[in-house]
């Protein structure tokens, strides 16, 4: 290894210089702050678990994203957490015994084998909140909204959003009896709204006697996207569908009118054949977009029974982020944050000298010591001086 190549990082992994540092850690701050005023307690899940706990349930699609050791007390194979979700659910499932909704929140490093689609960071700062114990509409409502006022405390403002329910082609999926490899590729056709594809594949199924009923609704599915009036064309088109289709249009249709109700400040989007997650979530999915840009910063959505796996299956519903990714798009001149003043102290040790450094670090002023046979190199713009028999700042 060069001399150079001693400093350079691998592809996707990032530090903070005192700048972005300052930044990050503010927004953690306010995060957390803001959570907590939504009742969300902060949990503090560990670095590394073992495979078995941290790719149950939601964690199994993030197997490929696992960096995998092997733990030298016990032999076994532990994993450092590619996202925090499944260890929350585990915490709520068997670390506590919470009857009724518990809401739990977090903020952490976390590291994935491959880079994000979006950013290229394999390293993100992931933050995020989950509501257990609730299947219902006040807690996905609770949820969506969260996610919104927190990507406004972090300077995104007015974000699109997109809805989706994966109920509605995972009960589609069932009623036509597709086998799981045809599922996984009609999944993958949807996804790329590859409709000619779709279109040869439903003829295939047609010729090989799925139901005609079905095979339009499958049909229809790419083409209902666009505002909140879309859910009035998936009526019309999936009227034949199975009654969880219908039940999925009509959870869909009571967040947007609780959404706008509440007058929520965002630019809805409905999507019927929106995936996102489909390998684990059950109904709800929904993400947010920096207006302009069509870059997700934020997604969620239900997954109930997510803590069967740990002896105590839970209704949830959540939403994560990536600070990182806030820092670089949100808007600076949004952060309440007031710089701190900064005062440069000689070297010495005189007793009043101390006391007067003291005094001004326990208001919190940020305090630099000068250091004998060095030239001073800071960002202060007041000094302490001794006048008048005191010390006290002088500004510059």
């Amino acid at each position: 290894m060069t001399e150079i190549n001693r400093w350079l990082l691998p592809d996707g992994l990032e530090e903070a210089l005192p700048d972005s540092a300052r930044r990050l850690e503010g927004l953690r701050r306010r995060v957390l702050d803001h959570f907590d005023v939504w009742g969300y307690d902060h949990v503090m899940p560990p670095l590394a678990e073992y495979l078995e706990s941290l790719l149950t349930g939601a964690g199994h699609e993030l197997d490929l994203q696992t960096f995998k050791l092997t733990d030298q007390l016990t032999g076994r194979l532990m994993g450092v957490r590619a996202d925090l979700t499944p260890q929350v659910a585990r915490i709520d499932a068997h670390r506590q015994h919470v009857a009724g909704a518990n809401r739990l929140c977090y903020v952490g490093t976390t590291l994935r084998a491959r880079a994000d689609e979006w950013s290229g960071s394999r390293s993100p700062l992931q933050a995020g909140a989950e509501l257990f114990g609730h299947d219902g509409l006040d807690s996905d409502v609770e949820v969506i909204r969260l996610m919104l006022a927190t990507l406004e405390v972090c300077g995104v403002h007015r974000p699109s959003m997109d809805l989706g329910h994966v109920g509605i082609f995972r009960s589609l999926a069932r009623a036509a009896r597709l086998e799981p490899e045809q599922e996984r590729a009609f999944f993958d056709q949807l996804q790329r709204k590859s409709i000619p594809e779709i279109e040869q594949t439903l003829a295939q199924w047609r010729a090989a006697g799925l139901d005609p009923d079905l095979a339009d609704a499958l049909r229809a599915l790419p083409d209902l996207n666009g505002g909140p009036e879309v859910l009035a064309s998936a009526r019309a088109a999936l009227g034949r569908a199975p009654a969880e289709v219908h039940a999925a249009l009509d959870h869909l249709e009571a967040i947007v009118e609780d959404l706008q109700s509440l007058g929520t400040e965002v630019d809805l989007h409905v999507d019927v054949a929106e995936l996102r997650g489909y390998a684990y979530h059950t109904g709800l999915v929904f993400a947010a977009f920096i207006p302009g840009s069509g870059q997700a910063v934020a997604r969620g959505g239900r997954y109930n029974e997510i803590g069967r796996v740990f002896g105590r299956a839970r209704s949830a519903t959540g939403f994560s982020t990536d600070l990182r990714e806030l820092a670089r798009h949100g808007d600076a001149r949004g952060d309440p944050e007031r710089p701190r003043q900064c005062v440069l102290a000689p070297a010495g040790t005189d007793p009043e000298l101390e006391a007067a450094v003291c005094e001004l670090r326990g208001r919190g002023v940020r305090v630099v010591r000068e250091l004998r046979g060095e030239t001073p190199v800071t960002d202060a713009d007041a000094r302490l001086e001794y006048r008048n028999e005191q010390w006290m700042v002088v500004e510059h």
